[in-house]
């Protein structure tokens, strides 16, 4: 647990209808496909005994990676309330110099947080693409079309993104609770005509299966797995709603309706092997297929949803972490401080989407690619968790051994299974994670090393008021305030204005703000005070991976006899560094360049902050790496 105690939301009825929603909506929708590709992917015949171990391992598939691992191990890692790999990456990083290893394992985290932007891309194309081919089963003569309203609901869903989701959000509960329901009732109607597919639960069934058929077998994992592919935003989305909620929502009715529907889909096939091209549609008498599949697309939409809001929040965190540079974030609620809107991921997940949409043409074609980021992401989750578990936690090392293999065991089994699909479209989200991993350790390094470069030309803030002191400039009335990153350290923009303008601000405040591996930070613990001589103070601003920042506001909030602060007759000076790739030991000179890139299209530091703009000065200063 985390070191921060946070207050648990209440479980209402409304708690855990809107959990629904947002926390359901990727693994509520698999059914869509799930099944289908168990056999596609391993080419295997439908007949009773492989729908019965494939129902089977199914069945387990759920119980062991869902029920188990992530909601009773894995939502106990909560870093003060929030989930996600990231927020478990941060749990280990305050001891990460003191091991080469926990390094290692910070740097695996970062790689499984850009593997899930690749999840990012795929689910909207996979869920929305696999609702709107239902559209073949009723009206054949729309086949053509498919693509195109495929293309048509998503570019409509990201071009509204920027409304935010608080008016769509009271609505999300209400539909998947529907969705759920008819997932079971479906699946119940063709259970009590073929009874026989309850057998699939004796786990007997899925190893007779392995035994008999163990090539076709672990094939097949890798559309079983498809099945489970939404238990990280079952952990990422813990701070939205709690952890009982969560638990409630899926033993209560969540995992029994899907598990209805997977046996409803298996008594089918005993029933008809030819269904097998859709097996989900096929659960509907004809006259319900079209309300169907309104009904499916919605529910794709909200997960589509659930994820893009996770890439936004993933985003931030990321930001305030160091490993991504400033990106515009809209805040699109009052209220929720959660609910933000990233433009850059927002264009750069629909052009994603919709280009695999064309690309692959298929949902079966889409399976492919979908799968082996979230599988990676499940074996980095075990690693990470097992620090947690031992040094968090103080679990005995064996009980961590044993279930950290245990845990191991499932998890590369369904990532071996998933490896082979790489040749089929795999090697996406894998090529996006790598991409993604380089841009965040290399803005991770590069900020490194231009606060080295910065560093060789600092003035300790004492050295500087001395000799204000010795020689005083002229004052004038009002507030200047220097942002710089580090504390104690004259900001060069302060050195700049002197040298420049020969005066001062009657009032001189320099500002460091640091960002820390907890998601909230207090506002009462915000801000730490220090005065010198010659009307001079240093505060620092903390805040955690979940705040945002205002510097105007907490300066105005800070209770000192000493500090005083009137907005209104303050200017902000910030340091607009020009960073320069060289040859100087350091990154190799493509990814100096990358950075600079970066840096040089980074959002400004005032937007960042929440500056007024018509008090910002921003001062050149350039900086060779």
């Amino acid at each position: 647990m985390s070191d921060e105690t946070h207050t648990a939301p209440a479980v209402t009825i409304v708690t855990l209808i809107s959990a629904l929603g947002v926390v359901y909506g990727d693994i509520g929708t698999s059914p869509l496909y799930a099944f289908r590709e168990s056999f596609a992917v391993a080419d295997l015949a439908v007949t009773e005994a492989s729908v019965i171990g494939v129902l089977s391992l199914i069945f387990w598939a759920l119980v062991l990676v869902v029920s188990i691992k992530y909601l009773s191990f894995v939502l106990r890692a909560d870093n003060g309330g929030e989930g996600g790999i990231l927020a478990l990456t941060s749990l280990i990083m305050e001891k990460a110099l003191a091991s080469r290893g926990r390094l290692l394992l910070i740097a695996i985290g970062l790689f499984g947080t850009a593997l899930l932007y690749g999840d990012g891309m795929i689910t909207p194309a996979i869920s929305v693409l696999s609702a709107v081919e239902g559209l073949e089963v009723s009206v054949p003569s729309l086949e053509p079309w498919v693509l195109v309203i495929a293309c048509v609901i998503l570019a409509v869903l990201f071009m509204n993104q920027h409304r935010g989701t608080a008016v769509l959000g009271s609505l999300f509960g209400p539909i998947m609770l529907l969705w759920f329901s008819v997932l079971a009732f479906l699946g119940v109607n063709q259970i009590l005509r073929e009874p026989l597919v309850l057998k699939a639960i004796n786990p007997y069934e899925f190893i007779g299966f392995v035994a008999r058929e163990p090539t076709f077998a672990f094939l097949a994992l890798g559309g079983v797995f498809l099945v489970v592919t939404g238990s990280e935003a079952l952990y990422a989305d813990m701070g939205h709603f709690g952890k009982r909620p969560i638990q409630l929502g899926w033993f209560g009715l969540v995992f029994p309706a899907l598990v209805l529907n997977y046996f409803g889909q298996g008594a089918l096939l005993i029933r008809d092997p030819s269904a097998i091209e859709n097996p989900f549609y096929e659960l509907s008498p004809g006259w319900g297929v079209l309300p169907l599949v309104a009904l499916a697309t919605m529910a794709t939409v909200i997960a589509s949803q659930a994820l893009i809001s996770g890439a936004y929040s993933l985003t931030s965190q990321a930001i305030k972490l160091g490993y991504l540079p400033r990106l515009r974030i809209r805040h699109t609620s009052h209220d929720h401080v959660g609910q933000i809107y990233v433009p850059a991921v927002n264009w750069l997940l629909m052009v994603a989407s919709i280009g695999l949409v064309i690309g692959f043409r298929t949902s079966g074609n889409l399976a492919a690619a979908y799968g082996v980021g979230v599988a990676t992401d499940m074996v980095i989750t075990t690693l990470l968790l097992s620090l947690v578990m031992r040094d968090r936690w103080k679990w005995n090392r064996w009980t961590v051994a044993t279930i950290t293999a245990s845990f191991l065991v499932v998890d590369l089994i369904f990532f071996g299974a998933n490896i082979t699909k790489v040749p089929a479209g795999g090697w996406f989200p894998l090529a996006i994670g790598l991409i993604g991993f380089t841009l965040m350790v290399t803005w991770n390094t590069g900020r490194r090393l231009t606060a080295e470069a910065i560093q060789q030309r600092q003035l300790p803030i004492e050295k500087f008021i001395d000799s204000v002191s010795a020689k005083p400039p002229p004052r004038v009335p009002g507030t200047g305030i220097y942002m710089f990153r580090e504390a104690g350290v004259t900001p060069p923009t302060l050195l700049i204005n002197l040298r420049h303008h020969e005066v001062l601000h009657e009032v001189v405040v320099v500002v460091n703000v640091e960002f820390v591996g907890r998601p909230r930070v207090a506002p009462a613990r915000r801000a730490k005070v220090r005065a010198h001589a010659q009307n001079f103070f240093q505060i620092s601003l903390t805040y955690g991976f979940m705040d945002q920042p205002d510097v105007p506001k907490d300066l105005q909030n800070i209770v000192s006899a000493e500090f005083g602060f009137e907005p209104r007759h303050a200017t902000y000076f910030l340091g607009k560094e020009t960073v320069l790739a060289t040859d100087v030991p350091g990154m190799k000179i493509w990814r100096e360049k990358m950075f600079a890139f970066m840096h040089r299209n980074a959002t400004s530091a005032a937007e960042s902050f929440m500056l007024p703009h018509d008090a910002v000065v921003e001062v050149g200063v350039q900086v060779p790496i």
